[in-house]
């Protein structure tokens, strides 16, 4: 399948070169159908939604509601008012934390993160451990990226409240092996919340299997604008849990001496929505569900094995997180150069990687580093742009070694 009509960027130069994107992981390329659908409602259907009678706002209302059912499929919700829009995935563990978090957390009570996350799901919990006087316990994460299972098991006990889980590294690409986590957690009164910024891209995701209680994501890694995500949450959950913002749209009543909140999922949606990034968000899930995740899946398992074999060659090359389960990510370093000089070299061969800690400093300290290369790919990227990357490190090495 030839995607370059569809991804305008893959036609673009950078430094006169090729263009070789390989910063999916940090935001993926949007399609053309999200950029027209987004312009369309800017240039000639702008009105705010909910509040308006007119037919233009009545309009935009119903296609803004649709992408919710959307999400809902995506993710195969039992009910569209679990489907909570934010601003991404950030925003919406800090939701959770601050809302599920100051409801139901107490002194002494323990919350259970692991060393490979992303600082959006570290730096929310502690913030939360400190308010609470509550512990933070991590689970480790071994030599091959993957978490440590046995230890995960261990440190299970009565006074676990959440465990908080990525379901695929940024940085490594490593997959959270979801059957054992629900084998630990089964049968205990413990909530689950999941970041799926990673997942959602890569693989179908279905929270009435995966045995979560709170699921996240944001649009921008899926193909869609950034500035727009989705929280996901039993709906039991989020009827018991108090608002996290006030403003318009997230109430009932309002006088001097009382507010009522309105119902879900309005509830958690204080304030004007993003609906230029919605409506993207709705035109992004659509050309994914048209592109299929079999492709998706194929094309990405493709390309990990392609990249870890051409990568492997390269002397001095070393990958963070060889466990054969990820998708193709790759966080590596080149032995005596550092980081941003590769990085620099790449640039100016058109290839773009990240370069830098990936909010994931605990993780890189595992590793013994301060700072990794990363590579990761999106389901356009092709055996043109895994060979651009291995001629470039050469040249670097070349350069620097």
């Amino acid at each position: 399948m030839n995607l370059t009509e569809l991804f305008p960027m893959l036609s673009t130069q950078m430094n006169g070169k090729r263009l070789a994107y390989l910063d999916s992981a940090a935001t993926a390329l949007k399609p053309l159908s999200v950029s027209e659908t987004m312009s369309a409602y800017l240039n000639g259907h702008t009105s705010n939604v909910h509040r308006g009678i007119y037919s233009l706002s009545e309009d935009n209302t119903r296609q803004f509601e649709v992408v919710r059912d959307q999400v809902k499929d995506f993710l195969n919700a039992s009910a569209r008012e679990e489907i909570i829009f934010t601003k991404g995935t950030t925003d919406s563990i800090n939701l959770v934390a601050s809302s599920w978090g100051r409801a139901n957390i107490h002194e002494g009570d323990e919350i259970i993160i692991s060393e490979l996350e992303h600082h959006a799901n570290i730096v929310p919990w502690q913030m939360l451990r400190d308010e609470k006087r509550a512990k933070l316990l991590i689970i480790p994460v071994l030599d091959d990226g993957s978490l440590d299972y046995k230890s995960f098991e261990s440190l299970i006990s009565k006074r676990t409240k959440i465990v908080a889980l990525s379901m695929v590294s940024n940085t490594t690409g490593v997959i959270t092996n979801m059957q054992e986590v629900q084998r630990i957690l089964k049968d205990k009164k413990i909530t689950l919340l999941l970041d799926a910024a990673q997942a959602a891209p890569h693989f179908p995701l279905d929270v009435q299997k995966l045995g979560a209680d709170f699921l996240c994501f944001s649009a921008h890694k899926v193909y869609g604008p950034t500035g727009v995500g989705v929280l996901w949450g039993r709906q039991s959950l989020l009827e018991a849990m108090p608002p996290y913002q006030g403003g318009g749209n997230m109430i009932s009543t309002v006088t001097f001496e009382k507010t009522t909140w309105n119902k879900l999922p309005e509830k958690f949606e204080a304030g004007t929505p993003a609906i230029t990034e919605v409506l993207g968000f709705g035109a992004a899930l659509e050309f994914v569900q048209q592109i299929g995740f079999k492709f998706i899946e194929e094309r990405d398992q493709e390309l990990l094995k392609e990249a870890t074999a051409k990568l492997s060659q390269i002397t001095g090359l070393v990958i963070f997180g060889t466990h054969p389960k990820k998708v193709a990510t790759f966080a590596f370093e080149i032995q005596g150069l550092h980081p941003q000089d590769l990085g620099s070299v790449l640039n100016l061969e058109g290839v773009a990687i990240r370069t830098g800690h990936h909010c994931t400093q605990p993780l890189l300290k595992r590793f013994g580093v301060t700072a990794a290369a990363r590579a990761s790919f999106g389901l356009y990227n092709t055996s043109a742009d895994i060979d651009q990357l291995v001629n470039s490190i050469k040249k670097a090495q070349k350069l620097f070694l």
